[in-house]
């Protein structure tokens, strides 16, 4: 099993939203206006008067079979929107209850 973290403009919450819904990942936990910059290009999204955007987050865990799916899909999605900005990291998962 992988976690994936998810992070991304709140601009696109539906759009994430509706890829995990496609690829039937049922479990997550998301966190919603949260902020942060992009390490490459991206402007600070801190909810200011300066820097109004923020982000939202998903945390989820899934078959090692459904990561390539997922991150393909997040690909298209942040090359379609890449003024908005998505991340998505992935780590392994030793144990659960």
């Amino acid at each position: 099993m992988k976690a994936v973290f998810i992070s991304y403009n709140q601009s696109i919450s539906f759009e994430v939203q509706q890829i995990l819904n496609e690829l039937s990942v049922r479990g997550y936990t998301q966190w919603t206006d949260i902020k942060g910059k992009g390490s490459v290009k991206g402007e600070p999204h801190e909810g200011t008067h300066t820097w109004p955007e923020l982000n939202n987050a998903h945390l989820t865990i899934v078959e090692d079979q459904k990561v390539s799916p997922l991150l393909k899909k997040l690909k298209i999605l942040d090359l379609k929107s890449e003024q908005q900005g998505l991340r998505a990291f992935v780590w392994n998962i030793e144990d659960r209850i």
